[in-house]
C-alpha cells in the first residue's frame, strides 16, 4: 500500500472515520465534523451514495449512523463519538463522489455536538493497524 494522506491532528476510529479531535484532548465544546479516511475511500473505490443521520438524531460512538456506497460494496458509517448531529454535507446529495476527491475537506459527512468521545487511534496507530 503506498502511503496515504492521514491528517496528524485527527483522531480515527479502528473503523476508519475520521473526526476533528486530536486523540486525548477534552470534549469539544462545539460540533466538529466527521468523515471517512482516506484510507477508506482507497478501499472503497469509487463512492456513489451517502446515507448521512439526520439534523438532531442521537448518535452512539461505535454504532451504526448511517451508509456509504461505492460501486463496490456498501458499508456502514460508524460515529466515532456520542452526541448530536449538528450538520450534515448536503452538498453529497448530489456528488457522493466529494467524499472520495477529498475526504479530510470538502467531502465531510457530518458535524456532531460531542457529549462523550470513542475510542480514538492517532495517525501514527491508525496508520499502523492498517499497515499491509
Amino acid at each position: 500500500m503506498s502511503e496515504i494522506a492521514l491528517p496528524e491532528s485527527l483522531g480515527y476510529t479502528a473503523e476508519h472515520e475520521w473526526i476533528a479531535v486530536t486523540p486525548g484532548s477534552d470534549v469539544p465544546s462545539g460540533p466538529v465534523r466527521v468523515g471517512i479516511s482516506a484510507v477508506a475511500v482507497e478501499a472503497l473505490g469509487e463512492i456513489v451514495y451517502v446515507e448521512l443521520p439526520e439534523v438532531g438524531a442521537a448518535v452512539t460512538a461505535g454504532e451504526p449512523c448511517g451508509e456509504i456506497e461505492s460501486t463496490k460494496s456498501v458499508s456502514e458509517l460508524f460515529s466515532p463519538a456520542t452526541g448530536t448531529i449538528a450538520e450534515v454535507n448536503t452538498a453529497l446529495a448530489d456528488d457522493a463522489a466529494v467524499v472520495g476527491n477529498d475526504p479530510y475537506g470538502a467531502g465531510w459527512l457530518f458535524a456532531v455536538e460531542v457529549t462523550a468521545l470513542g475510542d480514538l487511534l492517532t495517525a501514527e496507530a491508525y496508520r499502523a493497524a492498517n499497515a499491509e
